[in-house]
């Protein structure tokens, strides 16, 4: 097999918060099953990667907690790199943005594009909060987004249909430090003009990559293109980043999304400076595949503007692929860091210990590859259990009791194969490169699912022959079989090493194997090249459970800590409206509240929320026109016992005399309530003292 070299890079998460399940399942569990796979078959791969600690949400979260940016990038930078690690995600490098080597690389990348004359200087009005005394940076900003009506989108892009844009595009904008509506203020900026880059872009995506770049990325490519692309800032007026290096940049930073991608290439210099290489390779060769891992929040950034800022670079080589997903929501709900609706990776190993390869395992079996999927602690219990447990942790642990229990832990010779050995046999070796096709074109769901087929290959194969069965009366034949079903298990060691890599690390020492990329170890190739993978005489180990099962209670833990979180949610986003002025008791006296019955209801003609209500209130029977009606049926609530406000002065509404007031109230969800004596049993007329 031909070697290549490859740079991959994975979307640099922001340092203001943990990473939880959605971004293993978006970018880098998808990128380090890649990564992984090149390396196992002989490639030259630098997997890139690093902290972006200069978005705007970083000084917010410092702002809201009272500490420095510092403090939240060191922190969460630390916690990040942690979790990163423990799910073996393999980064030959993991770097931040705050490191020197990146601000010089950042610099330098501005300052060439500066004197080529790449930018275009200009003065425009930005929004500006009065009170806080600044000018409003994209996440400074929400308001409704101007294409799907989404009410919290941000002032760069709305989360709900990824688009991009200016914050001076909102509908309704307000600031997020102090909710008030800023004004517009002019300011000079630099703009990359992405204009420039429109033929270019044509001809490298809607032409070049039509036909190999996931739909979802192409389509959002091709919208952006044909909506006309418009110059871009590539600065911004905030004291948190990179200033700006050049004459007139005083109290400005380089925007996040111009420095941000920019940190691929600082961590590769860091990488080859560490490493006795030579980065410029793997940036400037045209035979390096470029690929970038990315949500399909960063299309744009990644396919549109870093690769126009690479043309204009000159010497830099474009990607090649950029596999974007889509998102993954939890128990039915979006991902939310502010809601805390989210299963955080450094809590999971907490209550699910040494599992890191069942949440992989999960993840990419219901990766959002295509469309947005849903993540259930159900489904997570299922897959363990019935997968990985009753189907791949089975099959090895048949194969290894076995082997020591007829063969004392040896690999038996083969004698004579039938034609069913030799049909499993060619099996085997097609699984390589059935698992190679679906990984080099992104189906990472279609990959494990081949390797999940493998141990089931192995599976339906013990449970055809039946060696447990046969010892008895012909030995040589289960030495066959045995010796035929360790190369599976020696297949399986291989090629899930991708996947599951802390469970093939345990089944390579129980199959007593080199672990990989050790020179003479089990390499990708060696399933189809080597007529054995474990030779007969080789000693095996020992077996171990691969997978332990997950009980019904330890997901019922998950659930409820998840309705505990809705819960709180809920009573945190209920809008209580703030106390009206003091009044006195006399002013109370004055408001004669009593128990009324409602005898009849219908709604109003030619409107969608009022009933007209008659209630008895004991001392009349009176009319009431109630705005009520998207909420309550009119023969839902007759015979309904409620709270009225008789001495209300009457009003007409719609030409129908209101002559009092039903009292209502909202209940957690938002619904709406009557305030109903009817639980304690008031009489008609009573007054509510």
């Amino acid at each position: 097999m031909a070697t290549k070299r490859y740079t991959i890079t994975a979307a640099l998460p922001y340092t203001n918060g943990p990473i939880h399940i959605g971004h293993l399942a978006g970018v880098y569990v998808p990128a380090d099953i890649y990564a992984r796979y090149l390396r196992l078959t002989g490639n030259d791969v630098a997997f890139i990667c690093g902290s972006d600690e200069h978005g705007v949400a970083i000084p917010m979260r410092a702002k809201k907690e009272g500490v420095s940016p510092q403090e939240i990038i060191d922190t969460y930078h630390g916690i990040i790199k942690r979790s990163f690690e423990d799910f073996g995600i393999s980064f030959d490098n993991y770097s931040r943005t705050s490191a020197s080597i990146h601000h010089h690389t950042a610099s330098d990348f501005f300052v060439k594009l500066y004197e080529q004359g790449d930018f275009v200087e200009k003065v425009t009005e930005q929004l500006y909060d009065e009170e806080a005394k600044q000018f409003l940076a994209d996440r400074f900003v929400i308001g409704t987004c101007p294409r799907c009506g989404y009410e919290e989108a941000y002032g760069d892009q709305c989360e709900n249909c990824g688009t991009s844009w200016s914050a001076t595009d909102l509908i309704d904008p307000r600031s997020t430090i102090t909710g008030a509506k800023p004004s517009r203020k002019k300011t000079k900026h630099w703009f990359l003009p992405l204009d420039r880059y429109e033929s270019f872009l044509r001809e490298w995506i809607l032409e070049g990559h039509k036909d190999d770049w996931k739909p979802n990325v192409y389509g959002q490519c091709k919208s952006w293109i044909d909506d006309g692309l418009k110059p871009r800032a590539v600065t911004r007026d905030l004291d948190w980043g990179i200033p700006v290096p050049v004459e007139g940049g005083q109290g400005k930073v380089l925007y996040v999304w111009f420095d941000a991608p920019i940190g691929y290439i600082s961590s590769t210099k860091e990488w080859a400076a560490r490493e006795g290489k030579d980065w410029e390779p793997y940036w400037k060769d045209e035979k390096t595949k470029l690929v970038h891992f990315i949500g399909k929040d960063n299309i744009v950034f990644h396919c549109i503007i870093f690769p126009s800022m690479l043309k204009a670079h000159g010497d830099l080589i474009l990607p090649e692929n950029v596999p974007a997903n889509e998102f993954l929501n939890l128990e039915g709900n979006k991902l939310s860091t502010s809601k805390n609706w989210a299963v955080w990776l450094h809590e999971y190993l907490q209550e699910f210990p040494e599992k890191q390869d069942v949440l992989r395992y999960v993840l990419t079996a219901n990766a959002p590859e295509s469309k947005d999927n849903d993540f259930t602690w159900k489904d997570f219990q299922a897959r363990n259990n019935n997968e990985l447990v009753a189907i791949f942790g089975n099959f090895i642990n048949r194969v290894v009791v076995l082997t020591h229990k007829y063969f004392a832990g040896e690999v038996p010779s083969a004698s004579a194969f039938s034609a069913y050995d030799d049909k499993v046999m060619t099996q085997l070796r097609g699984f390589p490169e059935r698992i190679a096709k679906s990984i080099e074109r992104y189906r990472f769901r279609e990959a494990s699912q081949q390797l999940m087929n493998l141990a089931r290959l192995g599976n339906k194969y013990l449970a055809d022959e039946e060696p447990w069965k046969l010892i008895k009366t012909d030995r040589e034949r289960v030495q066959t079989i045995m010796h035929v079903a360790l190369q599976i298990a020696a297949g399986l060691a291989i090629l899930s090493e991708p996947f599951l890599p802390f469970t093939t690390e345990k089944l390579k020492k129980i199959l007593n194997v080199t672990p990989s990329p050790v020179e003479g170890s089990l390499a990708w190739d060696t399933v189809y090249v080597k007529e054995a993978l474990l030779p007969a005489g080789h000693q095996v180990n020992k077996g171990e459970l691969l997978f332990g099962k997950i009980e019904d209670e330890d997901i019922q833990k998950q659930l409820d800590k998840l309705e505990a979180t809705k819960k709180a949610n809920e009573a945190a986003n209920k809008n209580v409206v703030p106390q009206k002025e003091t009044i006195s008791f006399e002013d109370f006296t004055r408001l004669d509240l009593r128990v009324g019955t409602i005898i009849e209801a219908q709604k109003m003609p030619k409107t969608n929320k009022l009933l007209v209500i008659k209630v008895d209130t004991g001392i009349d029977v009176r009319t009431v026109v109630s705005g009520i009606a998207e909420s309550f049926k009119p023969e839902d609530i007759v015979g309904k016992q409620v709270t009225v406000l008789a001495n209300l002065a009457p009003r007409k509404l719609r030409g129908v005399e209101s002559q009092g007031m039903v009292l209502m109230t909202e209940d957690a969800e938002g619904k709406l309530v009557f305030v109903n004596p009817d639980e304690v049993g008031v009489n008609n007329g009573e007054r509510i003292a």
